[in-house]
Order: structure tokens, then C-alpha cells, then sequence
């Protein structure tokens, strides 16, 4: 290289600035091509145990495992509406051996609540969907209403007399109810809990009136007769609770709500690492045998590349931002 070269200052940093991207890059390939032999694969679930989250990230944890020939274990990190576990997984470091399990709380989450510690397409780099399920509308088995006419006739009667569980601000269980007043024009009082598994428990009790859940985590105790099934979330019944109504069906034209998962990593985790976990969660997702297990517990697979999740992303984020304006939700 010519001392005329090195004499110029622009020229040098130029220079440099080039080396540290390419240093960067080898250090990043270096990264992808070790991984993960170094140490165990933490997967993140900012939700309390026994909810579908929990639930279907120890299913992706196991197939992970045995995929990728290194242990892959599950810390839940509940709490604030999945802020505390998700802020943690921010501040991971990029190198493939943290991810997390996310839901449509995340993308509720940006216009519900913008003062977090993160942003969610800032600080994460989309990897996979796992799948989605429709919600259940369910009510405490004392309830003296047995449909959704009825029970939304009785929440008219009695404005803010009904009481509603879920498991946290901008929960897919929190956004269910709110979309439920706003479209119905009822008044119902949202109690939050720091998990769906003490919201159930309430309801189960009789402590609160009625909650949304999902439906692979509640049909055991609508089956058992533990709680009522008011109605479905979905455009179409349920496979796995054919009797039971939509809420378009019931009386409230246009409903629709679901909980979806997915999987995102800490912004800057190489792309060669995300493909390959893209790549392993879609054959989780393609499996007949998943598809046919999950069919019948009222959960959907969902496959898409890294490019199609992150548009799917991008646009629930601004789907919700839409309805916490048109409903004017806060949080609690």
C-alpha cells in the first residue's frame, strides 16, 4: 500500500472502517459456524408457566434440542405484560444462544404501551412463527347466562358490574375483551393477573365472571364442565368445540381475535443462525404429525420465511395500533 494512500486521512479511515466490518463479519461467520456447540440454547418465555405460550415453547424447545444436538431450555420471565422477560432477552447478547418466545402482546405492545425499555423491531430481528389458535369466551360456571346474547344483554344492564380476567396488559386475552366492548358497546371491568394460569384459576373459582383463553388451554375445563363456553373468537367454529357460536354468530358482526407465537432474536444475532433456526422451525411446523396433534387441540400451524414473518409483524403492529386508537384502550 503507497505512503500516498496512508497520508490521506479520509483515505485512512476509510481503510479502517472497511477492516472492522470485515473483522466483524468473520467474527459473525466464526459465530454461525460454531453454533451451538458452546453451551445450552435459552428460550425466553416472558409469560407465566401453564399458558400456551409456556406450553408450546417446550414443545419447540424439545424439537429444537433434538435438531440442533444441544440442550435447549426454557426460562419464564413473566411479568408487566411480557415487558420484564422481553427486556432481558433485548439485552442478550446477539450470538444465537438467546431467543424468544413472542406473541401478539408484542405487537399490541408498541402503540399500547411506547414507553418500554425496547422497541420491538428495533432491538429484534424476526426468526419464525410457531402457530395461532382462536380464543374461548368463558364464564364462571355460576353465571346465570349460558350465550353470548344473554351475557352481553346482562353487561348492558349493568355497566362496569362485570368483571373479565386475563393474563395482562396488552395480552392477546386482554385485546379479546377490549375488542369485545368496543365492538358490543358494553362496559366490563378488566382485572389483570401476571399469568392466564391465575386469571383461569379465578374464573374457575368464581371470583371473576369471565375471561378469554385459549382454546387449546381451557377445552379440558369446558369438557369437564368446570366453566361455560359462551363463544368462539374465530371467522369459522372450532373443530375441537363445533356447538359453540362464534361471537360473529352471537350478535357481534366482524369479531375476530386470536393468540399467535412466534420466535425473535436479539438485533445482530448473524444471519446465518436465524436462517438455520428459521429453517428447523419451519419443518416443526410442516411436520404431519405436529399439524395433526395441534389440529386437535384447535391450534394452527403457522410457516413463513424470515422476510414473510417480518412483514406479518409490521403489519399486526399496525393493525393494533389502529384499534387501542378507534377503542381509546389503556392500560389498566
Amino acid at each position: 500500500m503507497s505512503p500516498l494512500f496512508l497520508s490521506s486521512p479520509g483515505r485512512r479511515a476509510g481503510l479502517l472502517c472497511a477492516m472492522a466490518v470485515l473483522a466483524a463479519s468473520s467474527a459473525g461467520s466464526a459465530v454461525a459456524q460454531d453454533w451451538p456447540a458452546a453451551r445450552p440454547v435459552k428460550l425466553i418465555v416472558p409469560f407465566a408457566t401453564g399458558g400456551s405460550a409456556d406450553v408450546f415453547g417446550r414443545v419447540l424447545a424439545q424439537r429444537l434440542q433434538e435438531a440442533l444436538g444441544q440442550s435447549v431450555v426454557v426460562e419464564n420471565r413473566p411479568g408487566g405484560g411480557a415487558i420484564i422477560g422481553t427486556d432481558a432477552a433485548a439485552k442478550s447478547t446477539p450470538d444465537g444462544y438467546t431467543l424468544l418466545v413472542m406473541s401478539n402482546t408484542h405487537t399490541v405492545n408498541e402503540s399500547l404501551i411506547p414507553n418500554k425499555p425496547y422497541q420491538l423491531m428495533r432491538d429484534f430481528v424476526p426468526v419464525a412463527p410457531i402457530n395461532a389458535s382462536d380464543l374461548v369466551l368463558v364464564a364462571r360456571s355460576a353465571l346465570p347466562t349460558s350465550n353470548a346474547r344473554d351475557l352481553l344483554a346482562a353487561a348492558k344492564a349493568r355497566p362496569d358490574g362485570m368483571t373479565y380476567a386475563s393474563s395482562g396488559p396488552g395480552t392477546p386475552y386482554h385485546m379479546a375483551g377490549e375488542l369485545l366492548k368496543f365492538m358490543a358497546g358494553v362496559k366490563i371491568v378488566h382485572v389483570p393477573y401476571k399469568g392466564s394460569a391465575q386469571a383461569r384459576t379465578d374464573v374457575l373459582g368464581g371470583q371473576v365472571d369471565m375471561m378469554f383463553d385459549a382454546i387449546p388451554t381451557m377445552v379440558e375445563q369446558v369438557k369437564g364442565g368446570k366453566v361455560k363456553a359462551i363463544a368462539t373468537s374465530g371467522r369459522a367454529r372450532s373443530a375441537i368445540m363445533p356447538d359453540v357460536p362464534t361471537l360473529a354468530e352471537a350478535g357481534v358482526p366482524g369479531y375476530e381475535a386470536t393468540i399467535w407465537l412466534g420466535v425473535m432474536a436479539p438485533k445482530g444475532t448473524p444471519a446465518a443462525i436465524v436462517n438455520r433456526l428459521n429453517a428447523e422451525i419451519t419443518k416443526l411446523t410442516s411436520s404431519p404429525e405436529i399439524r395433526r396433534n395441534w389440529a386437535q387441540q384447535g391450534s394452527a400451524p403457522l410457516t413463513m420465511n424470515v422476510e414473510e414473518f417480518t412483514r406479518y409483524l409490521n403489519e399486526d403492529i399496525a393493525k393494533w395500533a389502529g384499534v387501542v386508537k378507534a377503542a381509546n384502550i389503556k392500560v389498566d
